[in-house]
């Protein structure tokens, strides 16, 4: 890796250190939010009893942690250790006795080829420092014939959670566009990027699903809440602004969810892909 990735890497272990006890504080209503994307990462796994699963990004342990109820044995990865400690706490009040964490950087993953039965990685793929490195160390790890399955947030115009805070938010700093190749939310949206990934990776067999849900949040300023200690690239520019600032910004997006008031709660519609390629 070269520095500047190295640079990228260092920076996502940071901020997602930084952000861990908010994700930690949301974790189980974030556990309800992307149950289904985990349940289509685990079906297209193709799980078998006597499997060993690496979890690559697990953040504070999901999927991993229900692929551990299914399997001999899983290891779960991440860049930032505070979310690894998270996750490991997580399996300790689960009793799940054969989940490993290892805090490792999914772009130079410390194991032998073929290791794993299955791998999985939800939602960090758009993070990577360099997306085709780490989608090819999933595939090195990866026995021959078995499955790696991906998922990444698709088109931004799907989810208006993470784009309403955003395009106020961006609007009123001034912040310019992302560049279309550098870590973010929408990183892999575009609808072949997934399958492009793995089939760079030498994998075969690639299918790519677009699944939908609901983000569902007790009032706007439940939203506001879950932005500001979870969404990163949202919340870290406005950290930054003086009081003033960050309180028109809170108005400001509050108002912006009251179109998606449904029952009196901020009802998000969100759409993510979920991909797979056989080594």
């Amino acid at each position: 890796m070269d520095t500047t990735n190295d640079q990228i890497t260092e920076q996502q272990r940071q901020t997602w250190n930084k952000f861990s006890s908010g994700w930690e504080k949301w974790d189980q209503w974030v556990i309800n939010w992307l149950a289904p994307i985990g349940e289509k990462l685990l079906a297209d796994a193709n799980l078998q009893d006597s499997d060993k699963v690496l979890d690559v990004s697990t953040g504070t342990g999901e999927p991993g942690l229900t692929a551990a109820t299914k399997v001999s044995q899983v290891i779960a990865t991440d860049v930032a250790e505070d979310m690894v400690q998270i996750a490991r706490r997580n399996a300790t009040a689960r009793g799940l006795n054969n989940f490993e964490t290892r805090v490792a950087d999914a772009e130079s993953l410390p194991f032998t080829g073929g290791e794993f039965d299955a791998v999985i990685c939800r939602l960090g793929v758009m993070y990577f420092a360099d997306p085709a490195v780490g989608v090819q160390q999933m595939a090195r790890v990866l026995k021959p014939g078995r499955k790696l399955s991906l998922a990444a947030w698709s088109d931004p115009a799907k989810n208006p959670w993470a784009t309403t805070a955003a395009g106020i938010i961006n609007k009123m700093l001034n912040l310019p566009p992302p560049q279309p190749d550098t870590p973010g939310v929408f990183r892999c949206s575009q609808p072949n990027k997934l399958t492009e990934l793995l089939q760079q990776a030498g994998l075969n067999d690639t299918q790519q699903t677009e699944i939908s849900g609901q983000a569902v949040f007790d009032s706007p300023e439940h939203y506001w809440e879950f932005v500001m200690d979870v969404v990163a690239p949202v919340a870290t520019p406005l950290s930054n602004a003086d009081a003033p600032t960050r309180e028109q910004a809170k108005q400001a997006v509050m108002e912006a969810s009251r179109p998606y008031l449904q029952d009196g709660k901020v009802t998000f519609p969100w759409t993510c892909w979920v991909a797979s390629g056989r080594k």
